[in-house]
């Protein structure tokens, strides 16, 4: 028997990953990786290192149709327009086809060929697709090979406070710190049987952490998760010798459109992917402005695949703003309750938007307008966490209206109905909705 190369060992080993996915009903686990290693190896002879990608595909009875052409074609494409109505028709057309999650259906493929003047090239197969891989593990495989563009999509940004000023020892003890804090988070929510399927990448001085999960439920567990993650760092910096060994932290939360891409690493595109778009240019604009301790929220209104409480994600689409989103929260959170937090049993959990006091005992909504170093303007919303435990203090998170004095922002609006927060007595609680919450006191 011929010895397998070291790099086909590391191609192999790469592969791992696809097992995770569910077995095609009557497939052995021996049959469906070396299904999958053949179009692994058929996908990765087409894509050259990175030269070319997959821009999409059909199902065949024995193989995949594919749309192949070369990297530079998403820009190319659109600059051979002969005039500004047709570019921004070519860019629609791309955007469209990019957008496109898992197969596509022959009239589509059709009418994206004689758009990009591309030839289909059929890819033979020595088995059915969908029942030698599964449509959900193929379409991870063959979207490592291409772009996405991905419209509905929440993203976490965290950013260490002062990480420039800090010696190179330091910053990685910074960022290791924030790993486990990252790491912690997760297993508390594994723990309540919400597993998130996170992924993140690193800025330098912090994360991108976002849900590989699409859809309304999928984007309440990231805020979830970041709830968790900045409790971490709060009582890690409760129990830090040095000032300089935990990250202070300023957060931003926002959902928008990005392009997913996976970076040639070796012989293999990278196992996670990479992000960027607009949602990641508001993110990198609000981080700008925030404030040491501050969490932001950004102005949304998205379309986000919907299945109601307690559902996974999938057919409906619903538009959902920031102002719902946050209110979305509030149920899901009670499956929190009782979580241990350093020790301490959860007793409840005060998630809302702040703004200015409205009456004794609730608070309205400001919205606030901050303008980059490009005099580019964006809208967000200043956000609180408090978490009660017992026994232990409160675990604050976040700014209260009262402490923005600093906040390089306009206030342009301020909602009718607000939230109080405070120390509700058993549940978890959230608020930021438009009916307002009541309860003893905020801080």
């Amino acid at each position: 028997m011929t010895p397998l190369s070291d790099d086909t060992l590391r191609r192999k080993s790469w592969l791992d990953g696809f097992m995770a996915y569910p077995l095609p009903a009557g497939q052995s686990e021996a049959d469906t990786r070396a299904n999958i290693v053949a179009l692994d190896q058929a996908l990765y002879a087409l894509w050259k290192l990175g030269e070319n990608l997959v821009f999409g595909w059909m199902l065949q009875p024995r193989g995949l149709l594919l749309l192949v052409a070369r990297h530079a074609l998403v820009i190319e494409y659109v600059q051979a327009a002969s005039n500004g109505a047709e570019a921004a028709r070519r860019a629609a057309t791309l955007e469209s086809l990019l957008a496109t999650d898992g197969p596509m259906t022959p009239a589509a493929f059709d009418r994206a060929a004689t758009d990009l003047q591309l030839d289909p090239l059929l890819l033979p197969l020595p088995f059915e697709p969908e029942r030698g891989i599964g449509l959900e593990a193929m379409a991870a495989i063959v979207a490592r090979y291409g772009i996405r563009l991905v419209e509905d999509r929440a993203v976490v940004l965290l950013d260490a406070v002062g990480f420039s000023l800090l010696t190179p020892l330091q910053q990685v003890v910074q960022l290791g710190s924030l790993s486990c804090s990252v790491n912690s988070a997760y297993a508390t929510l594994l723990g309540r049987e919400i597993n998130i399927n996170f992924a993140r990448t690193t800025t330098g001085d912090g994360f991108y952490i976002w849900n590989r999960a699409r859809g309304v439920n999928a984007n309440v567990e990231l805020y979830q998760l970041m709830q968790f993650i900045l409790a971490d760092n709060a009582m890690a910096h409760e129990q830090a010798r040095s000032p300089h060994s935990v990250p202070r932290l300023r957060t931003c939360f926002h959902v928008g459109s990005h392009y997913e891409f996976y970076q040639s690493e070796g012989l293999n595109p990278t196992a996670f992917s990479y992000l960027v778009g607009q949602v990641t240019i508001e993110l990198a604009r609000m981080i700008e402005r925030a404030l040491p301790g501050q969490i932001l929220v950004g102005r949304f209104s998205t379309p986000m695949l919907d299945a109601g409480e307690g559902g996974s994600d999938g057919g409906k689409r619903t538009v959902v703003d920031s102002l719902d989103f946050v209110a979305r929260t509030r149920e899901p959170l009670k499956r929190l309750d009782g979580v241990t937090l350093a020790g301490a049993r959860v007793d409840s959990i005060q998630c809302y938007l702040t703004g200015a006091r409205s009456g004794d005992s609730e608070f309205g909504i400001s919205e606030f307008e901050i303008e980059d170093k490009h005099h580019l303007r964006h809208r967000v919303y200043n956000a609180k966490v408090n978490i009660h435990r017992r026994p232990g203090a409160p675990v604050y998170l976040g700014l209260r209206d009262e402490d923005l004095g600093g906040f390089a922002a306009r206030r342009v609006q301020v909602g009718s109905a607000g939230v109080s927060g405070g120390g509700g007595t058993g549940g978890v609680v959230s608020g930021g909705s438009r009916s307002p919450i009541q309860v003893s006191s905020r801080v």
